[in-house]
């Protein structure tokens, strides 16, 4: 049986402003329009007969984002798995959680194929063929690491060194797993022949890594399999659901499974990919995926170039003109505009870092926030006051809650409210509106078909979004 697990997290900083906290790289979309979770999700279903199971790992604020991109895949007949970590611990605690949870379910024979949400894999054909083949090795009781035939000496990535030949197709033995080189350590090993890129996809019998975990990480495979014993699977709807028990899962080390395990066990081979594979890891690797000008300009969204040259543009919502410039990398998002140089992409990461030890919002949340029920966008704020548009899906509903230093004004510009305001429920319907004085319990739900767009002016001393106390709520957020 083959399991796809997808690991979906991190912020993937090199891409703000568009990546975030809030908003990791998994959710970004591409110029196409699709994000890359949706792209894998898709090419792991190509993996599946109809009526598989694909796992997918990610952090329970992820929850509901994540499931709308299960959602949007339209993955007929597949069946939807999460485990949720309530904070992150890197690669190896979440391959093993994973691994613990499909032996209760399928026992050790199943093949988990464990592919990063981050990547992005075009040559669907040519994917099935790789997993196919590092499956089959899997089954002769190897690790197996899928490993990217360099193209340039890229100092970005880590490397893997083939050994001994395990068959005609290029599988081996892997020596060595090394760590991301200088240059003129990444120009020997391109020239040797030898070396390929390190992708994060592995392929594994679940039996098999376990036991290997329990040779060279005890420990870690211990902590594991209390923390998966304390967390059981709910099903909710067509849906599993298993959020890992946060005291166990905490005490877990943050580690990733390169070095847990497999630059320590012997029984490690490699697939060299036969499929054109990009990490996405930078502002330069998406801009590849726009068509350039005659000038190698690129531009994702409205743009406009006068006497530029090999300048990247991004844009949400509104023009950007780019005059007698060269060698730029320009996005524009609501908040927040990068500018920098082409051979600065890797750098963006230390924008991130300031903006995080300076507790700058805009290294966590866009102006537009995803939420359970929906969306809110801040669209001005000041002293004393903020206004959001707020967007509530067909359905669902926002929790029982109180605010003790704001009061709220809401006006509904499409579909139709049912507001709880301390007392019993009443309708609220477009041009109409409704006040929330602070300490009032309150509730907004959407009854109707059609989403709910309302426009909220919030007043008061303190305007944070800590300023909730939550009664009851239907996404298990309740204080």
């Amino acid at each position: 049986m083959l399991v796809p697990v997808i690991l979906s997290g991190g912020a993937g900083t090199r891409l703000w402003p568009v990546s975030r906290e809030g908003h990791p790289k998994p959710f970004m979309a591409l110029p196409d329009g699709e994000s890359l979770l949706v792209k894998t999700y898709r090419r792991a279903a190509d993996l599946l007969a109809k009526g598989g199971e694909i796992v997918t790992v990610t952090n329970r604020d992820y929850y509901f984002q994540t499931k709308d991109q299960f959602l949007a895949a339209r993955l007929s007949g597949q069946r939807a798995h999460f485990i949720l970590e309530p904070l992150g611990r890197n690669t190896a605690p979440a391959i093993a959680a994973a691994a613990l949870a499909l032996r209760e379910r399928h026992g050790d024979q199943a093949t988990m194929v464990v592919m990063p949400a981050d990547h992005l894999i075009r040559n669907a054909e040519a994917f099935g063929a790789a997993v196919e083949e590092a499956a089959a090795l899997a089954a002769e009781g190897y690790l197996v690491t899928f490993g990217i035939r360099p193209t340039a000496p890229e100092t970005g990535f880590g490397y893997i060194e083939a050994g001994t030949a395990l068959n005609e197709r290029g599988a081996a033995r892997v020596e060595r797993f090394v760590e991301k080189p200088d240059l003129p350590t990444a120009e020997r090993y391109l020239a040797s022949g030898k070396f390929l890129w390190n992708s994060g996809m592995f392929c594994f019998r679940v039996g098999t890594l376990l036991d290997e975990l329990a040779l060279h990480a005890p420990q870690l495979l211990e902590q594991a399999s209390a923390c998966v014993a304390a967390s059981p699977v709910r099903e909710v709807g067509a849906v599993l659901q298993q959020e890992l028990e946060t005291g166990h899962f905490a005490d877990l080390p943050d580690i990733s499974v390169d070095y847990a395990l497999m630059e320590r066990s012997e029984k490690v081979a490699v697939v060299p990919a036969g499929f054109d594979w990009s990490d996405i890891g930078s502002w330069g690797a998406l801009s590849d995926l726009v068509e350039p000008d005659a000038q190698n300009n690129r531009a994702a969204g409205d743009a406009l170039f006068i006497d530029s040259r090999n300048t990247f543009v991004q844009s949400e919502g509104r023009l950007v003109a780019a005059v007698g410039v060269e060698n730029l990398i320009v996005v524009d998002t609501a908040d927040a505009i990068l500018v920098a140089h082409v051979e600065r992409a890797q750098d963006v990461r230390q924008v991130v870092k300031r903006l995080k030890d300076s507790n700058h919002d805009a290294y966590r949340l866009h102006r537009t926030v995803c939420r359970p029920w929906g969306s809110y966008t801040v669209l001005e704020e000041g002293a004393r006051f903020k206004i959001k548009r707020i967007v509530v899906k067909s359905g669902a509903s926002l929790s029982l809650q109180m605010h003790h230093h704001r009061s709220e004004h809401w006006v509904v510009v499409q579909g139709m409210a049912r507001v709880v305001n301390g007392g019993e429920p009443k309708l609220v319907s477009a041009n109409e509106s409704t006040y929330i004085p602070a300490g009032h319990k309150h509730r907004l739900e959407n009854p109707g078909v059609i989403d709910l767009v309302m426009i909220e002016v919030q007043s008061g001393e303190y305007l944070g979004e800590d300023d909730i106390v939550r009664f009851e709520d239907q996404y298990g957020r309740a204080n």
